[in-house]
């Protein structure tokens, strides 16, 4: 391979690597902790703080202008300067001289312009952080914490449905089938390394690694999946809009229910329709259904669900197929009732309604869900019904088993490492161990970017497999410096030298990572848990330390030879 391919591969990588580095660094470093606590919340939390703030700032500068307060709060109040710019800019207005009570106020048409406007700039600000943190690496939970979740069985449920009483075999059976489909969930909501073990008879315990978001977490674990699809009475819908129209509180909110007879038909029931706000929370519309009491089907019959997106206005769609006696009722369904409403109502909140203009059979297309929700939807369908009725026990955030200190200790261990690598490497080749232990700094920045990129956890056990690395990784350069050292007591030139070196080591290079790696993998698909997060971390090792000794090391002799003109190797003390 020519020099320039060689160093235009380097520079893709390493591009591509920051690229996926970045969001880490920005969350872990340029972050402040105060933000960093806002954007780890639910979105609740979000909503709250960015309206606390806004109405908090919107207080304080209305009752600064009318003291007469002329102090600048450009500092005090940023982010409300950066709205108040905006506003200045959208209108064609000049900026003023100076940012005080009275010029901000002026910047917005009204108080209710500015409240809604600086909330809006907390919530974007809020949000962005939040799918930063998203794309970051994330520690596990021996390093950062996470959520510990005790999962309630209820086995009366369970004999209820089977209409007997529950044997040994039942309640074990029930219990299995509900880890087995938690584990699929969290794994499939890329939640890796979790720890998900019985409790007693009836409990499931659950730990998740990773700052805790109690309304991720919830939905993954506690959602039931529960599609339903319901055929609209629009009579009583419109009978009920018209009674709300003069009683706004007619209907009992805990009960669902009318007190006035005749409005609500016998066999039928009232439900609320929500959409998504700008927080991406279920906002209810105002808007009420009635019901057909008895679903026309539910989602036990899907068998498989997919996300797409609707061709003209671009908003997620769930798709999923269902099997044939789903297929046959679907159909049955949808022909008795062209021309009525259909509502799609996930855990008793209607998410759509549509009115059906054909029948349907097995292919299934529903939208009113964001990008987050529709792909949740999909997954929830995907790994079918809990066989049991679950709820949570308890749930709490715990603290990191390590914390700090283990981090701290990782990396100091990392760095003695290297050093040591260094001091071993040049008292042995002299500055062609610096280039071995340059080389071994770009690898574990290459194994970070990777290790992000696949949304993999970082816990203790990786960082071992990291200091491994470290030590081992520096094997392929003494291969190749061996072999330039032969070539160089043969008379040949620098640049023949490292040229034969490197072609000649390149096979014997390669077969040792790549026993290494399959061995690796073979751990990481046979282990679990700690076991896993070491032979993952070890395995991207191997690769990219094939990078950095066959590419990164090459580029950095080629640089001597043709850039620093060098004509002799600084490869040994014995060797001129």
């Amino acid at each position: 391979m020519s020099k320039i391919r060689r160093l235009i591969i380097v520079i893709l990588v390493i591009a591509v690597a920051f690229a996926f580095l970045f969001p880490t660094i920005h969350w872990y470093f340029l972050t402040p902790k105060e933000d960093q606590a806002v954007a780890v919340g639910s979105r609740e939390q979000i909503r709250d703080f960015s309206r606390r703030m806004a109405y908090s700032a919107l207080t304080d500068i209305k009752a600064r202008a009318l003291a007469g307060d002329a102090s600048d709060l450009s500092r005090q109040y940023e982010l409300v300067t950066q709205v108040a710019k905006k506003a200045y800019k959208d209108k064609k207005k000049p900026l003023p001289g100076q940012w005080n009570a009275s010029n901000i106020l002026a910047a917005f048409s009204g108080e209710r312009a500015m409240f809604d406007a600086v909330e809006a700039r907390y919530r974007e600000r809020s949000l962005d952080l939040k799918k930063r943190h998203g794309n970051a690496l994330q520690l596990g939970l021996d390093l950062a914490g996470g959520m510990s979740v005790v999962i309630q069985a209820d086995m009366e449920i369970l004999a209820e449905r089977l209409g007997r009483e529950l044997t040994a075999a039942d309640r074990e059976d029930a219990m299995q089938r509900a880890v087995e489909v938690l584990n699929s969930r969290i794994d499939q909501f890329g939640l890796t390394e979790p720890v998900i073990r019985r409790q007693g008879e009836d409990q499931i315990y659950v730990e998740i690694p990773g700052t805790a978001d109690p309304e991720r977490i919830n939905s993954i674990i506690m959602g039931k999946g529960n599609l339903a699809f319901y055929i609209v009475d629009s009579e009583a819908s419109a009978a009920l809009d018209s009674y709300l129209a003069t009683n706004p509180l007619g209907v009992d909110e805990r009960t669902m229910t009318v007190s006035v007879p005749g409005i609500i038909p016998e066999g039928k029931i009232i439900r609320k329709v929500y959409t998504k706000d700008n927080y991406g929370l279920d906002e209810f519309t105002g808007r009420y259904l009635v019901l057909e009491a008895k679903p026309g089907l539910d989602g036990s019959h899907v068998q498989s669900a997919t996300v797409s997106s609707d061709p003209i206005t671009g908003r997620p769609e769930t798709n999923f197929v269902l099997d044939k006696e789903g297929g046959d009722l679907f159909y049955g369904l949808t022909s008795a009732n062209v021309g009525k409403s259909l509502a799609v109502m996930l855990d008793d909140r209607v998410k759509s309604y549509a009115t059906i203009q054909e029948p349907i059979r097995e292919s299934v297309r529903i939208s009113g869900f964001d990008a987050v929700e529709a792909q949740n939807l999909a997954t929830l369908l995907r790994t079918a019904a809990l066989p049991l009725s679950l709820s949570v026990a308890n749930q709490q955030a715990i603290g990191a088993s390590l914390g700090e200190d283990s981090i701290a200790q990782g990396q100091r261990a990392i760095i003695v490492g290297l050093l040591a690598v260094f001091v071993f490497m040049f008292a042995f080749y002299k500055s062609a161990g610096v280039n071995a232990t340059l080389a071994q700094v770009i690898n574990l920045y290459v194994m970070l970017s990777v290790l992000t990129a696949f949304k993999l956890t970082l816990t203790l056990p990786s960082l071992a497999g990291f200091v491994l690395t470290v030590g081992m990784a520096v094997d392929a350069n003494v291969v190749i410096f061996e072999r330039i050292k032969e070539e160089i007591r043969e008379g040949k030139s620098r640049k023949a030298a490292i040229d034969a070196g490197f072609h000649k080591a390149f096979w014997a290079v390669m077969d040792s990572n790549i026993t290494t790696i399959i061995a690796a993998l073979f751990l990481a698909q046979l282990g679990s848990g700690a076991i896993q997060g070491f032979a993952i971390s070890l395995a991207i090792g191997n690769m990219t330390s094939l990078f950095t000794s066959l590419f990164v090391s090459r580029l950095i002799f080629d640089f001597g030879t043709d850039v620093l003109k060098q004509k002799n190797v600084s490869i040994s003390w014995r060797i001129k």
